[in-house]
């Protein structure tokens, strides 16, 4: 069910979503954070509402979706509720913002918290330069980035480590969880030898891979490379090598190890749905994610 409120305010709006419980059974029970999205525009508002509808599913929530209008138009607030099949397991209520109402967006956003339940906010473009500091940023206890889709991602997740406060993370540190599970998989097989360098290639333009330099940079204190090239890692032992190696939009990686048999992985690009469904999972202080942020100033560009 989709119910529109034009040219409307937050009071109406809550009114409303208490009136669609009473009468359609439709229920805040079992949500367990809200989760509130800000975007750019109108257009990014559905993209982010099909990625958090699907983990949703896992996570149910209510979702605050901020799309923001021009500062210089009449000041106004368009409201949308969405529930049941339109919602997935979510409450969602999208609030497209004019005028001054842009620059006031924890205040239109407050009375749409859920009581007694964590608040998580996320950016999926246009993140503030210090999340914790931006007024919906201050409301939340998580706070998710997204440097894939900055103008430039090698400098934004860059700047991550100056603007880090315990509870931030970015969808570019989970793009990189299978490629964390399988090096550390593939280190913990024999011979136990200590890594002597490390060699991250791929797209500049990818701050998953920077995370992923800095992260082995920060794990195994060595020299670790950063490339542009393939999508490949390869770690250089005394005696063994190893590497992992994928087409940039490949489903399927292939591992080498000296002296073995090639291997075929399942490995496919992580879509933002299943990244941010992850960082739901957690609400606490994310410690390795900082540490990977501080061990992308120890990477080797080249």
């Amino acid at each position: 069910m989709i119910v529109d409120m034009p040219d409307t305010n937050t009071s109406e709006v809550t009114k409303r979503i208490v009136q669609l419980r009473e009468s359609n059974g439709v229920i805040t029970m079992g949500r367990v954070l809200t989760l509130v999205v800000c975007t750019l525009d109108s257009s990014e508002a559905e993209h982010a509402i099909e990625a958090a509808n699907e983990a949703s599913r896992e996570h149910p929530c209510r979702v605050v979706v901020l799309a923001r209008g021009d500062r210089e138009a009449a000041t106004r607030l368009d409201a949308q509720i969405r529930v049941g099949g339109d919602a997935g397991a979510a409450e969602v209520i999208v609030l497209r913002l004019q005028g001054e109402l842009v620059n006031h967006e924890s205040s239109v956003v407050t009375p749409f918290l859920l009581p007694d339940t964590p608040v998580v906010a996320w950016w999926p473009r246009g993140a503030p330069e210090f999340p914790s500091k931006d007024s919906v940023g201050r409301l939340a206890g998580r706070r998710i980035t997204d440097a894939t889709f900055a103008s430039d991602p090698q400098a934004a997740i860059k700047r991550r480590l100056q603007s880090y406060a315990s509870g931030d993370t970015d969808l570019a540190w989970s793009r990189i969880t299978y490629w964390r599970a399988l090096l550390a998989a593939a280190m913990d097989e024999p011979p136990f030898e200590s890594v002597d360098s490390v060699t991250v290639s791929g797209l500049r333009d990818e701050p998953a891979l920077d995370m992923l330099a800095g992260w082995l940079a920060a794990r195994l204190d060595c020299p670790v490379h950063r490339r542009t090239g393939p999508l490949r890692v390869e770690l250089h032992r005394p005696t063994v090598s190893i590497a992992i190696e994928r087409p940039q939009t490949g489903r399927t990686a292939t591992l080498t190890r000296t002296g073995e048999p090639v291997q075929r992985i399942a490995l496919a690009r992580r879509e933002t749905r299943d990244c941010l469904a992850e960082d739901l999972r957690r609400l606490d202080a994310d410690e390795t994610y900082a540490e990977a942020l501080a061990g992308i100033e120890k990477v080797i560009y080249e």
